[in-house]
């Protein structure tokens, strides 16, 4: 049975429990407040009591002087008030759990899953769902973390902290979801509008992946959009270059632009774009390289899309080396087998043969071919050159340690000894983008995604200086919004690139690391007060240690009213284009913040600023492509 069948059944099942549990007509009736949503779908009420009894009012009841709580073969955690049925102290309120647990949750449904949610119904399939005055529902698999629902009926968001999930989407009738197969996405949910009053500091690491792009790109071509929780918006903003200028002096240079959002009728709303040029280098300059390929060989690997695409873009990446650079090779299936010794690339002949000749079959034992990966890797360690290993996989992992947290924690101590890991993914059906995406974000390296040989000699030919050679690392970005200027704001996208404000200077927390020649680029949604009679709206602030550094730099940078476009006509057909491919990965990952948006305004904007480059003319394509099946997806509702 799958999930979408699941939830209805489940539900049906919860109504009759809490049925049986409802006082007869001869008690006194039990009042509660209407639940109150704000333009963000987020609930709330002066007695911060909100419910779903106005969406389920034969389903839903509760007590606002007498909390109690039904709990089915389920468990709740956490000290609150209100009692459990052998009076020790319980974590919820009026909450009834079904085959599941409640965690720091009052007023709240939980069924089949784990479920977190104040006022609010919460149906989750083997991840976890959570609903804040709404109808949440999470349908991710393994290790996927999903709670949503915030003010209306959402999927498969995070909800928690200051994140909010998907929501206020009503599904057309006859729609087709996605097919979730066995792949492996994570939901880190959609950051939330912020009043700068209550805290000023946005503070993240930047990214330079490009993985989630390109997977989307593949599944629009085939027919399909994407799961929700396979976009993440940084990585596609971070796909395309900018024509941001070149430090005069440091590793990179910052850029600054603001404009009204094109999307949002309300004029004080503008958008701010943080922009990082990373230094370029010559060919000649570029470090010696010796990589380790980590080539997965197993049964899952033996389809066109896969292996034989594994094997091209080795070729071009091997035939971009230059004299100095060495390459290992080893695989890893039901075991593990070195196949290459480090070799220098002037035997560029023998290190081809040694990649045509894989073969794929057997079972996936990925965490011994890390160990020898990385086994390889010190035996060849240069100091002060480039020591990285590169796997190239689905992600899939069935023999050994198989844990996404075991594998991940087994490469933690060769980052600290100066050998980065990036991973290069492959295939679709079961692919699993939390591993590889993790992998790299473990290992200080970068992931991409593979779905055609055009992209192996983007990323291993036209990019791979950076792609390989860190300038900077332990990248964090803080931007102090001044409250007297500003009333609020949310970061587009970088979910999973938060950091607490109070690390910031913490050179101990690790964050992104760009390459030489890379751009990075982040985008905020400001809402500004237009009463305020100060200049100053924001200060931005970089970190970064050297590559082979352990103490970090710091610079400033300040934004000025004076600065901020009049529209967005007037702003850099840059600005114009990320402003489109930022909208179009929110739409695709049914952002709360872009509901009621027709997909063909991002059209319009995205046809306006892509110009004649090859990269945005190909996302134009993608918009087109995907703009029926968005419009088919849904009516927006609020």
């Amino acid at each position: 049975m799958n999930t979408r069948t699941l939830y209805p059944c489940a539900l049906f099942v919860a109504a009759l429990l809490i049925a049986a549990c409802t006082p007869s007509p001869s008690q006194p009736p039990v009042e509660s407040e209407p639940a109150v949503f704000n333009d963000e779908g987020q609930s709330g009420s002066e007695s911060e009591s909100a419910n779903i009894a106005s969406l389920l009012p034969q389903v839903a009841v509760e007590a606002d002087e007498a909390p109690d709580f039904l709990m089915v073969a389920g468990e709740i955690k956490a000290p609150v008030s209100g009692e459990s049925s052998d009076g020790e102290a319980a974590s919820s309120a009026g909450v009834l759990s079904v085959l599941g647990a409640m965690s720091d949750s009052k007023n709240a449904l939980s069924v089949s899953g784990i479920g977190s949610g104040e006022g609010g119904l919460s149906l989750s399939g083997s991840g976890r769902g959570g609903g804040g005055g709404g109808i949440g529902v999470s349908y991710g698999r393994g290790a996927g973390v999903g709670t949503s629902g915030l003010g209306g009926i959402g999927y498969s968001g995070k909800g928690t902290g200051a994140k909010i999930g998907r929501g206020a989407y009503a599904r057309q009738s006859g729609f087709v979801e996605p097919q979730r197969q066995s792949e492996g996405y994570r939901d880190y949910g959609i950051n939330r509008w912020t009043n700068a009053a209550d805290d000023r500091f946005s503070t993240f690491a930047i990214d330079v992946d490009t993985g989630s792009y390109t997977l989307a790109r593949r599944k629009l071509e085939g027919g399909e959009l994407p799961l929700p929780e396979a976009v993440r918006v940084e990585e596609f903003m971070n796909y395309f270059r900018y024509s941001y200028s070149e430090p005069i002096d440091g590793p990179f240079a910052v850029h600054l632009e603001a404009a009204p959002n094109p999307f949002s009728a309300e004029p004080e709303r503008v958008l701010l774009r943080v922009g990082l040029q990373a230094r370029s280098l010559a060919g000649a300059e570029r470090k010696p390289v010796h990589l380790t390929f980590l080539v997965d060989v197993s049964g899952s690997m033996n389809r066109a899309d896969r292996l034989p695409l594994v094997k091209r873009t080795l070729e071009v990446l091997t035939n971009n080396l230059r004299a100095g650079d060495t390459v290992a090779l080893a695989t890893y299936a039901g075991r593990v087998a070195k196949i290459l010794d480090p070799t220098g690339v002037e035997q560029k002949g023998r290190i081809l043969e040694a990649i045509e000749a894989l073969n794929a079959g057997g079972s996936t034992a990925m965490s011994s071919g890390i160990d020898l990966a990385y086994e390889l890797a010190h035996k060849n360690f240069k100091p002060g050159e480039v020591n990285r290993v590169i796997i190239l996989s689905d992600g899939d992992a069935n023999v050994g340690r198989t844990s996404h947290e075991a594998i991940l924690d087994q490469i933690a101590g060769h980052v600290k000894r100066g050998i980065t890991l990036s991973t290069v993914g492959f295939g679709v059906g079961n692919y699993q983008d939390v591993m590889m995406e993790q992998l790299a974000n473990r290992g200080n390296g970068n992931y991409h995604y593979v779905d055609r040989l055009e992209e192996a000699h983007r990323i291993f030919g036209d990019q791979l200086g950076g792609t390989l050679e860190v300038i900077a690392k332990d990248v964090k970005i803080q931007v102090d919004f001044h409250p007297e200027a500003v009333k609020r704001y949310r970061l587009i996208g970088y979910e999973n690139r938060d950091i607490a404000d109070k690390d910031f200077r913490n050179d101990s927390v690790d964050a992104g690391e760009i390459g030489v020649g890379h751009t990075v680029t982040a985008l905020f949604e400001v809402e500004l007060d237009e009463r305020a009679d100060t200049s100053a709206i924001a200060t931005l602030r970089v970190r970064h240690k050297a590559p082979d550094g352990e103490v970090a730099r710091e610079a400033a940078f300040a934004l000025e009213r004076s600065q901020i476009k009049l529209n967005i006509d007037a702003a850099s057909t840059d600005f114009s284009f990320v402003a489109a491919v930022a909208t179009f990965a929110e739409l695709l990952r049914e952002s709360p913040h872009v509901v009621g948006l027709n997909p063909a305004q991002v059209e319009a904007l995205a046809s306006k600023s892509a110009g004649s480059s090859p990269d945005r003319r190909e996302f134009l394509r993608l918009v087109g492509l995907a703009r029926p099946m968005l419009e088919a997806r849904f009516n927006t509702v609020r």
